[in-house]
């Protein structure tokens, strides 16, 4: 593998006309959102209408399924992540495994309860159908159990980080992040490979610094990424939403997810009190 370094990304964030859009087709049900909160959909659609989506689209492709847009979000859903993701700091679960990870995560079962707005973006039908667009896929819903459907990782102590990894799905279809920049008051980075799963095309390393309201979106087991330890009196707070194309797993395969959830990320309280009503899992990575 070659080492990572700065490059220059393809951040096709400031163009012009619209292409077509798949339809949106993964998209049941809708969590509430607070008095006076954005509408995700029209807010979505405001800033897709900007860009060039069948460049998008090329980028996408070229990278093999990777785009980084350094201004995603508009300004009112940025401002409401970021009031969610301080609020939710008392929840955050902590873990570390050594040589591997060290940093804190909030699941969707909490955020279910305390920040329904991030659900709603989640499914928000303009979102799903722009990633449509991008993939070529019919991007599902993560199962309604899935601790990592969405998810807030926080990165608040010095040392917090994840080390190399690709985001594995143990779905059996192919699985998508979308990762949201909400607070980097920190010098972490995300560090890149792109290609590595490519015989064709030479590795190709990559760094970013992701804003408030910037956009990572990837094949989650087609990037070999990690995330930079954290410096005294830094935070770093990302969001991950995951779209799967096939919802089914295998039961060794739960087992296996259930119990990296629970040890690597939301602990064993949080991730076995859904085992009853599970029926399948993520075991990504938070970044």
């Amino acid at each position: 593998m070659s080492t990572p370094a700065q490059e220059d990304v393809i951040t096709s964030n400031s163009l012009n006309n619209a292409a077509g859009l798949a339809p949106a087709s993964a998209v049941s049900g809708d969590a509430g959102a607070s008095a006076g909160a954005a509408d995700p959909d029209r807010a979505v659609a405001s800033r897709i209408r900007t860009f060039d989506n069948a460049k998008l689209r090329k980028d996408f492709d070229d990278q093999s399924a990777f785009l980084y847009l350094e201004d995603f979000l508009a300004p009112e859903v940025t401002a409401q992540l970021i009031a969610a993701a301080r609020a939710l700091l008392p929840e955050v679960n902590r873990n570390y495994l050594p040589g591997h990870k060290q940093g804190g995560s909030v699941s969707r079962h909490t955020i279910d309860r305390l920040a329904p707005f991030i659900a709603q973006l989640y499914r928000s039908k303009e979102l799903i159908g722009w990633l449509e667009h991008l993939t070529g896929d019919r991007l599902l819903l993560s199962p309604a159990d899935d601790p990592h459907a969405y998810a807030l990782y926080y990165y608040t102590k010095p040392g917090d980080h994840i080390g190399w990894h690709y985001d594995t799905s143990y779905y059996d279809g192919r699985r998508y992040t979308l990762l949201l920049g909400v607070i980097d008051e920190s010098s972490c980075r995300l560090d890149y490979e792109l290609h590595t799963r490519n015989p064709d095309k030479a590795d190709e390393p990559g760094s970013v610094q992701i804003p408030p309201g910037g956009l990572v979106f990837f094949d989650g087991d087609k990037l070999r990424h990690r995330i930079t330890p954290a410096l005294e009196n830094e935070m770093r707070v990302s969001l991950t939403f995951e779209y799967v194309t096939d919802p089914n797993m295998r039961p060794w395969r739960r087992v296996i997810s259930n119990l990296k959830d629970a040890i690597a990320y939301f602990g064993f309280r949080q991730v076995f009190s859904q085992f009853a009503r599970r029926r399948g899992g993520n075991a990504g990575e938070g970044v």
